[in-house]
Parts: structure tokens; sequence; C-alpha cells
């Protein structure tokens, strides 16, 4: 359910909302959308994937130290990371989505986070819901 949830909200925000941003064109229908949006979810795995190997290479490698910088580092900038993925898109397949420059990929990023943070909310709400009702 939050799979296919998340799929649709992102592939409509691939659609409806991304296009209002000023540098950012869609050309496709809502299908292409979808592949889209489950492109999306795989860069963004791998972009989290990559900055916590990285981090935890840091760590380990400076006994801890880097710690002092990598904290206040994913505190301040884990909304780059969605940036990151969504440019990494446009890139792959500039065919249906084109970003011009890493403004509109910041601001695209910020509502793709916020999409991600509204769903992880909307499900947990409605899987507490069901199982204190069944």
């Amino acid at each position: 359910m939050k799979f296919i949830l998340k799929l649709v909200l992102t592939a409509l925000a691939f659609t409806s909302i991304l296009p209002f941003i000023h540098g950012i064109s869609f050309h496709g229908n809502f299908v292409s959308a979808l592949a889209l949006a489950v492109l999306f979810g795989i860069m963004l795995w791998l972009v989290d994937l990559v900055a916590v190997a990285l981090s935890a290479f840091f760590t380990i490698s400076s006994l801890g130290l880097a710690l002092l910088w990598l904290i206040p580092l994913w505190i301040f900038g884990f909304w780059i990371l969605p940036a990151v993925a969504l440019k990494l898109v446009s890139d792959l397949m500039p065919g249906y989505l084109s970003i011009a420059g890493w403004t509109p990929a910041i601001l695209g990023g910020l509502v793709m986070l916020l999409i991600g943070v509204l769903t992880s909310a909307l499900t947990s709400s409605l899987s507490q819901r069901t199982s204190t009702a069944g």
C-alpha cells in the first residue's frame, strides 16, 4: 500500500507539481511519470547508500573524528540527497525530464522530500488505525 501510494504521488508530482518550478520540464504521459517515479526511487536509494558508505568510511578511517563534521552535515544536508537523485534521473532520461541547473533540482528535491514525509506519515497513521480496529 505504501509503495503504491508513494509511487502514484511521485508520478503526480512529476506530471503536475514539478513543471511549475522554473527550470524543470516534464515531457510525457502518466505511464512515463510512473517509470520516472520508479527510477527516482532507485536513484534515491543508491544516493543514500553511497552517502552512508562514504560516511562509514570517513568515520572508520578517522577513528571517529569525522563525526564532528559528518553529523552537522547530515542534519543540514539531508535535503540535498533527493536533489541529487532528481538530477541523476534527469540525466538518465532527458527525453522525459529536463532540469536546468541545481537550483530547480534542489527545489524539486524538496518537493519530493515533502511527498516522502507525507506518504510515510499517512501510511503509518493508516496502519495504526487498522491495527487498533482489528
